[in-house]
């Protein structure tokens, strides 16, 4: 048997993740091969709310290619690319299923990839010297990294190297190839070429039929009813994915995620001291803390705010990643190693028999129901405070959503038939 395990966000899911998933059973040259999505729950790796729940999300995924879809717990999903990866990685190992791994990049030149997965690259003299010299000179981490690695890795372009470490799913890509080498993963892995606009433009006149997931947000987040979201991503989704976030919106069960309400539970959240809070080091808890206390009763909308908060030396995504963390008042020392379940959030006909040789070979615990993290608590600590903190994360994100606290521990994983 044949698995195929895909690293996402599905935020929403569009017609780029259904390329994936078809580019991916080519790939391995099994039609039939099962496809074994593991994505991010409430928060996203960027620090930002999904837009929609994540058993919707998990239907669309369902509904458009994928046999099983698994939960990445919080602490890795809403994290930097590194351990966003790791956390991916070592999940999909722990299930004792999975054959091949398949993710999009933007480079043609998998040299570079590998060249830049490579341990050895971060570990060397030059290149710690280098991002060191590069962070004094005021430089975010990303930029930093891209720079050092393209002023060391010899024998390819410079500038190559810089766009692939400035395009967002190749860095993905490099992450996920770093933490199958650290981790000894023994997975084929296929690079598939992405198509379409990158996946952070927000382009909504984009006519490549490829639209990101980012201009479908924008779409979605301007509409002011079900009938307008219908009109407004009619072609822009599979059908099928289209369908499942409409029906959900008609039903009432969800609303779109209002990020105006996001900023300003965080500008209204902080206590005396977030030096502490995860992702808060290197003045970051200074510089919010400043920031906020400028800001008027008029600026409090996600896009003021976040004109606010940015600056050259902090990356978005890390300031995002750091207010979602003192929401939650999740401290930098909370967060265990690594994963210690495996969380089903649904699965059709095939995935169910899959999830039956898992259940034989998974070195975790199958959560299949919020119940199921009970039996474990009392024998594992690190398994029962990550699972608070996902919960926690349910909860604070369907604040955004007009979802009801606590009602996620009643949601059964989706089944498709």
């Amino acid at each position: 048997m044949r698995v195929i395990a895909i690293i996402a966000e599905y935020n929403p899911f569009h017609k780029g993740h259904e390329y994936l998933i078809r580019r991916a059973r080519e790939a391995v040259g099994d039609p039939r091969a099962l496809v074994l999505s593991i994505m991010s729950g409430p928060f996203t790796q960027r620090g930002l709310p999904a837009c929609a729940p994540k058993s919707v999300r998990a239907k669309q995924a369902l509904k458009c290619g994928s046999d099983v879809v698994l939960e990445l717990p919080f602490e890795w999903a809403c994290a930097p690319a590194n351990e966003f990866a790791e956390g991916a990685v070592l999940t999909l190992m722990k299930t004792g299923v999975v054959t091949d791994i398949a993710f999009g990049v933007e480079s043609d030149d998998s040299g570079i990839m590998e060249a830049l997965s490579d341990p050895a690259l971060y570990e060397s003299e030059s290149f710690t010297t280098a991002l060191r010299d590069n962070l004094s000179a005021g430089m975010n981490f990303p930029r930093s990294r891209a720079e050092a690695a393209a002023s060391c890795l010899e024998g390819f372009d410079r500038e190559a190297v810089r766009n692939c470490l400035h395009s967002p799913n190749s860095i993905l890509a490099v992450e996920y190839l770093r933490a199958i080498k650290k981790f000894g993963a023994k997975f084929n892995v296929h690079m598939i070429k992405r198509v379409g606009q990158d996946y952070s433009s927000d382009d909504v006149n984009d006519t490549s039929g490829f639209m990101s997931a980012s201009a479908v947000r924008k779409i979605i987040n301007g509409c002011d009813s079900v009938s307008a979201v219908a009109s407004g991503i009619a072609g822009k989704l599979p059908d099928r994915s289209a369908a499942v976030m409409l029906a959900g919106l008609s039903a009432g069960d969800f609303s779109p995620c209002n990020l105006d309400k996001y900023i300003i539970r965080a500008v209204t959240s902080p206590s005396d001291d977030i030096s502490s809070v995860r992702f808060m080091g290197d003045g970051l808890d200074g510089h919010i803390r400043n920031t906020f206390e400028k800001l008027r009763a008029d600026d409090m909308s996600f896009g003021k705010v976040s004109s606010s908060l940015y600056t050259k030396h902090f990356a978005m995504p890390r300031i995002y990643r750091a207010l979602t963390m003192m929401m939650m008042d999740v401290k930098a020392d909370a967060v265990s190693y690594e994963p210690r379940y495996i969380r089903v959030l649904g699965f059709n006909h095939e995935g169910r028999y899959c999830l039956k040789i898992m259940g034989k070979c998974a070195k975790l615990p199958i959560i299949h129901n919020q119940s199921d993290f009970l039996e474990h608590f009392s024998s594992d600590p690190d398994l029962e405070r990550s699972a608070r903190l996902g919960l926690a994360a349910d909860d604070l994100a369907g604040t955004f959503m007009g979802i009801s606290p606590a009602s996620t521990w009643d949601i059964p994983p989706v089944i498709v038939k």
